[in-house]
């Protein structure tokens, strides 16, 4: 069965710069929305998801110890989701980390996970594909790409490429949808390809808030550059 998943993170829109302009005292008194207000609490709990996934992932390193924190972390990404059906991240959000569960325990007893994790995703691309830089499309194609298909599981190769070239098109610079996008082309063989796609990974600039999963991705990113040389050796100069 292909390794479960690595599902790429995506960040948090980033606020808006206030306008330099002078605030009266009328205006300084004036209460916040409470749209507004919602947005900001629903921002904080996300990136505190996003914190504790991040360091999970990549400062955890004994499987039983990541199997528990993810357990946890995957019951406070629930209630954030039932706390707000109407928005798209938190639904992403409680996908990532299931799939990211899936990954560490692997075998069949992932597959409910990562299906649980599809329909969660599928949810959130009708409320808004454009949320968290389309990461709905990242991580339906990384878990199209990943998962096995037929009859084992719900795999399929095209259906992966066509979110993950629909990412692209939200996110063209963004270091998550280069990396899956690269790393689906270096499963599939298609090596010059993958190089181009995971150089610009590299490349991608940091994301607000997000050092330690920029950090890791990089190292992700190292490594499968990495796999391409050693198929350049292996197999001659050109290999597509």
């Amino acid at each position: 069965m292909k390794k479960f998943l690595r599902v790429a993170a995506a960040f948090l829109l980033i606020p808006a710069t206030p306008a330099l302009v002078q605030t009266t005292p009328a205006q300084a008194q004036m209460p916040v929305p409470a749209a507004a207000r919602q947005d900001d609490t629903l921002s904080e709990q996300i990136g505190a998801l996003q914190d504790e996934w991040a360091r999970i992932k990549y400062q955890v390193p004994e499987e039983e110890t990541q199997l528990q924190a993810i357990k946890a972390l995957e019951g406070k990404a629930a209630q954030l989701s039932s706390s707000y059906p109407d928005r798209a991240e938190p639904k992403i959000w409680e996908a990532i980390i299931l799939s990211t569960d899936a990954g560490i325990a692997k075998g069949m007893s992932a597959l409910p996970k990562v299906e649980k994790a599809k329909g969660l995703l599928e949810q959130a691309e009708k409320i808004d594909s454009r949320a968290l830089d389309g990461s709905a499309h990242t991580s339906l194609g990384s878990l199209y790409y990943q998962v096995p298909g037929w009859p084992v599981g719900f795999g399929d190769d095209e259906l992966a490429e066509k979110h993950l070239q629909m990412a692209l098109q939200i996110n063209p610079h963004g270091i998550d949808p280069n990396f899956f996008y690269g790393d689906f082309l270096l499963q599939d063989r298609r090596y010059e390809e993958a190089k181009a796609y995971l150089e610009k990974a590299l490349l991608a600039p940091d994301r607000p808030g997000r050092a330690l999963a920029d950090a890791g991705r990089r190292q992700e990113i190292k490594a499968a550059l990495a796999k391409i040389a050693e198929k350049k050796k292996t197999e001659g100069k050109s290999f597509n």
